[in-house]
């Protein structure tokens, strides 16, 4: 049943209050010093002191003035965050009080706050097995309030899962260097190629979203399981030690051969589940990464 109006503002609202708490708390510092600007722009030219780089000294000024002065330079800072979300039927899936789609809500949240507070603009691309819903990237409180209703209430046209085309349109529709974020269950297959072309381009940032129940099953009897994308159906006896082991290992076997592509082509990426707090795997994921760039 569709949230009403009202229900949704609370929702957004709760959101907010939380994401934003975690941003001043968790990741004040680390998202400036994680994320780099695009470079170093040219700020004003002083007097040159004991200590300066003398590279940095600007001859035709210097020559004019009679002595030194130096160039001084300012990291430009500005980036533009884009936030690829994943919104095939699977990631209405959730066993344990929330979805993979509401934990990808509020990790969007968490994201694009902790962007605008360092002046950084946030875009979104939702997709599904066609692009779905493209918000140019904007700076501002209200614009961020907008991505998190769309990823919380967008109703997608399609059910299935195409990275591929989703990598394509941030490769072609992103001019300039952005980093990327894409949440997803990356259950899909084929998008090898357009992940290392989208990787070379843009920094490019892999969070996995999955549920307990995706990795291994309860003992509970027959159970029936259907694919939420393509409306395939099997019929699984839980009570079946090998049944349930033999589905565990391929869970398993899908989720070593994801992280093995995101390693061979050295793209950062992070686990999510909706029975764990997404902001522990996140804040650790910001620390190793400021720690590594340091």
């Amino acid at each position: 049943m569709p949230l009403s109006a009202q229900e949704i503002l609370k929702k957004v609202r709760r959101i907010e209050i939380r994401t934003n708490r975690l941003v001043n708390e968790s990741l004040a510092g680390e998202y400036h010093s994680v994320f780099k600007g695009r470079g170093m722009e040219f700020d004003e030219v002083r007097e040159y002191t004991p200590g300066d780089d003398i590279r940095t000294i600007d001859w035709n000024v210097t020559s004019r003035m009679g002595h030194p002065y130096v160039k001084k330079f300012v990291e430009e800072r500005e980036l533009t965050v884009v936030l690829l979300v994943d919104a095939s039927a699977s990631g209405d899936f959730g066993t344990v009080g929330t979805t993979k789609r509401e934990v990808a809500a509020e990790v969007c949240a968490l994201l694009a706050f902790s962007a605008i507070r360092n002046h950084d603009r946030v875009g979104l691309l939702i997709f599904t097995d066609r692009e779905e819903r493209y918000v140019p990237p904007r700076k501002g409180r209200n614009h961020v309030l907008r991505v998190i209703r769309e990823v919380l209430t967008f109703a997608p046209k399609g059910k299935g899962t195409n990275l591929t085309l989703a990598l394509e349109s941030l490769t072609r529709g992103i001019r300039r260097r952005s980093v990327a974020f894409v949440l997803s269950d990356f259950l899909d297959r084929g998008f090898e190629r357009a992940l290392r072309l989208a990787n070379r381009k843009h920094d490019l940032i892999a969070l996995t979203l999955s549920d307990p129940r995706e990795l291994e099953l309860p003992a509970v009897g027959i159970l029936e399981l259907e694919d939420a994308e393509t409306g395939e159906r099997i019929l699984i006896d839980t009570w079946d030690r090998r049944a349930v082991r033999r589905f565990a290992e391929r869970a398993h076997e899908r989720r070593e051969i994801r992280r093995r592509l995101f390693r061979q082509n050295e793209i950062d990426f992070v686990e999510l589940s909706t029975d764990h707090p997404y902001d522990v795997p996140l804040v650790r994921f910001f620390h190793d990464r400021a720690r590594r760039l340091r």
